[in-house]
């Protein structure tokens, strides 16, 4: 009888283990140190991994962000982590540009590597917005697509660039313009886009921002595809300089993803002869200055990055610097890296607001909790404010003489209901 008792005993007490194991894996927890209910959270590291664009067929590439974001961690764990826990970085999967791609990168982070959230994910057609809403796994990165935007866990660093109809919609882009320029009246705008969501979507709200500032819309096409380049430009040429009235706008704006695009629309623009502005969102890169063909091309053009050009002189970028070369010494500062760097400069915000006790649950609701971070570096943000519009925040850079200079430092506007 004794025996009988010791041995129900023990069946009893491995059946408690096993359901303690499994409601452990069902939490998300169960690994040894692992705090309770938190997924990719110990008592000395947390654990984060990102998504990028590193590799497409367009040749746009987002894969220096991964070079900020460790820049920025390295800082963080010098100094202690946050809260007492390190930041550990997975490293950055490969989307190609690809949706579904960007799916299967989300879910081998979370559910294989056990991420706590994906930092810094950067990427146009990600897809993966879905699947981490589901699980409630909080992502930072730049919010270039309507996928971001409404969520409660996508924070991009600089909000929502997909409002809906109603939302907030920037007008930095074009007020900045407007500056640097002397004024928008009688001043005439051409967006070009392709036929991407994201870049569709974008064509509309900075067509808005440019109306807003005051500048008449002489166009909006949307009709390039978005796989690669045209074999032909000058399909694309002609609408343009004839756009305004039967002559060419002052301004064309670009909302391509990739220099390939770029190069080849700015060289057969200038090669018809057009001698307006020209202006887009990815062009500061230093990478185009070590080719001579993609440099000429896009010499004189103004970049309109959501973060204070490297060429500035506030002490936030001159930090952001040091931390680079600390980490990656000889790395080349690019666009790209910049918005890893402040994407991960805002989760450690959060993280570190959250205070010890950390899960996904209270980080959230820190992060949604009225959260305001104002940094020189971006500009601010303001959550959960940002989750449907754009922080309002911009700089531009002008490329003259084969090198980049400040043409307007980092400034924020009021931002106005898109139609």
């Amino acid at each position: 009888m004794r025996r009988q008792a010791v041995r129900l005993i023990g069946l009893v007490t491995a059946a408690a283990l096993v359901a303690g194991c499994a409601a452990a894996q069902k939490n998300g927890a169960g690994a040894p140190g692992e705090a309770a209910g938190a997924a990719g959270v110990t008592d000395t590291t947390v654990t984060v991994g990102g998504v990028l664009t590193k590799t497409s067929a367009s040749g746009y590439s987002t894969k220096d962000a991964e070079i900020g974001a460790r820049a920025r961690f390295q800082r963080a764990n010098e100094a202690g982590g946050v809260h007492g826990r390190r930041i550990e970085f997975a490293g950055a999967e490969d989307d190609n540009q690809d949706a579904a791609k960007g799916d299967a990168a989300a879910k081998k982070l979370v559910q294989r590597d056990k991420v706590f959230a994906l930092v810094p994910v950067h990427a146009p057609n990600f897809g993966g917005a879905t699947f981490l809403e589901q699980q409630g796994v909080p992502w930072f990165g730049w919010a270039t697509g309507p996928q971001w935007c409404g969520t409660e866990t996508g924070f991009g660093y600089n909000g929502c660039l997909a409002p809906k109809p109603g939302a907030g919609s920037q007008t930095w882009w074009g007020n900045q313009m407007a500056e640097l320029i002397g004024g928008s009246a009688g001043k005439s705008v051409y967006v070009q886009t392709t036929d991407s969501s994201g870049s569709k979507y974008g064509g509309k709200t900075i067509s808005q921002s440019f109306q807003a500032a005051g500048f008449t819309l002489a166009g909006l096409n949307s009709g390039l595809p978005a796989a690669a380049p045209p074999p032909d430009w000058l399909p694309y040429v002609n609408k343009i300089m004839t756009s305004d009235g039967g002559e060419a706008p002052d301004l064309v704006v670009s909302i391509i993803a990739g220099t390939k695009f770029n190069t080849g629309l700015y060289a057969a623009l200038k090669k018809a002869g057009y001698k307006g502005l020209l202006s887009d969102a990815t062009s500061y890169d230093a990478a185009i200055l070590k080719d001579p063909a993609t440099a000429q091309a896009l010499e004189g053009v103004i970049a309109a990055p959501m973060f204070e050009p490297f060429e500035s002189q506030a002490p936030e970028i001159a930090q952001l610097k040091a931390d680079v070369e600390k980490a990656a010494p000889g790395t080349a500062l690019t666009q790209h890296l910049a918005i890893g760097y402040w994407a991960a400069d805002i989760f450690l915000k959060v993280l570190e607001q959250t205070g010890r006790d950390l899960t996904r649950e209270r980080f959230l609701a820190t992060a949604n909790g009225s959260f305001t971070y104002e940094n020189a570096g971006f500009g601010r943000i303001r959550y959960p404010k940002d989750h449907t519009e754009p922080n309002g925040c911009g700089a531009l850079v002008k490329l003259e003489g084969g090198a980049f200079k400040v043409a307007k430092n980092m400034k924020c506007f009021d931002n106005v209901p898109l139609k």
